[in-house]
């Protein structure tokens, strides 16, 4: 079978199952969404009449394709907590704070991380190979929420390059809602390059013991012209996955960053939703985590492919 073709019916079967999985999880939890909204004054008809509106007196297979028909189209139905608000709305509202925090740090991941990673590569044993290395552990090792709370203290209460809690929306300005935002995907950024380089470094040295490299250099290459034109490619094979992982975490809402920088984003809702019980949105949030997961991941497959033909070339 077409590895391309494969891959689809696979990506299209997991997220089938996942929102089977995402369905059937929020259906068995205790509790009632009109009850829920009404509070437990509410009278029985009172009940009975909003459950019906949500359409909660209809068998679960009936009301599985419901949903997910809903959920095919983006709509996932009205905020319990918010009645004038829908579940879309709120999400759509938060989605360019955390897509604008991903996109950026991975530019600042891919952009720093490669060029050190083959400085650090250079030399193995070298002043500079051991300098990342000390300082990629370093900066593995500080928490999110230090690493958060020191760029706060000193960026933005100190030199006042940004204003914490200040936040631009794009459709306002294009550089002020990047500009709000680049200290905390650099938050992100930080702890995310160093593993990258350490992850790069590591895949750079294997690549050098083979022995194409040793061909290479015997036909008169230099290191510098091996690294760049040989190592770096098949380095960066198992790099992509990696990074593939990060987009994917970054993306589906990085709390501790939002909650230390103020910024309202899919992970505080997913917080906050959860704390007012607000199942329609934890359950289309949950549904849009998971999604972007497997999204990423079948995306990160068919860069692996384009960049290696070798891959799944068994099937």
């Amino acid at each position: 079978m077409n590895y391309y073709l494969r891959k689809t019916i696979i990506f299209i079967t997991t997220l089938l199952c996942v929102a089977v999985l995402n369905f059937l999880l929020f259906t068995v939890i205790p509790g009632n969404a009109a009850l829920s909204r009404l509070g437990t004054e509410a009278t029985p008809e009172a009940v009975a009449e909003l459950s019906k509106s949500y359409g909660l007196d209809k068998s679960i297979p009936e009301r599985f394709v419901s949903w997910l028909g809903g959920a095919v189209t983006g709509d996932f139905g009205m905020s319990s907590v918010y009645p004038t608000r829908t579940v879309s709305e709120l999400i759509g509202k938060r989605l360019p704070v955390t897509a604008g925090l991903a996109f950026i740090s991975l530019l600042m991941i891919v952009a720093i991380s490669i060029p050190i990673g083959l400085l650090g590569s250079k030399r193995p044993g070298g002043v500079i190979d051991k300098v990342t290395d000390i300082s990629a552990l370093v900066c593995m090792s500080v928490p999110s929420f230090i690493l958060g709370i020191l760029i706060t203290v000193v960026f933005g209460v100190g030199l006042k390059w940004f204003f914490p809690g200040h936040y631009v929306a794009p459709s306002e300005s294009f550089f002020g809602y990047v500009g709000c935002l680049i200290f905390p995907a650099l938050s992100i950024a930080i702890p995310k390059t160093a593993m990258t380089v350490r992850f790069l470094k590591a895949s750079v040295r294997r690549e050098l013991a083979k022995d194409y490299v040793r061909t290479a250099r015997a036909k008169g290459n230099t290191r510098e012209e091996v690294l760049t034109h040989h190592v770096l490619k098949n380095s960066l094979l198992p790099v992509i996955t990696f990074i593939g992982l990060i987009v994917a975490e970054v993306m589906a809402g990085s709390i501790i960053t939002e909650k230390v920088f103020d910024l309202d984003g899919i992970g505080l809702l997913l917080v906050s939703s959860i704390q007012k019980r607000d199942m329609n949105v934890v359950q289309a949030v949950v549904m849009y985590i998971a999604a972007t997961v497997v999204t990423v991941n079948f995306i990160v497959d068919i860069i692996y492919r384009k960049a290696d033909p070798r891959t799944g070339s068994g099937d």
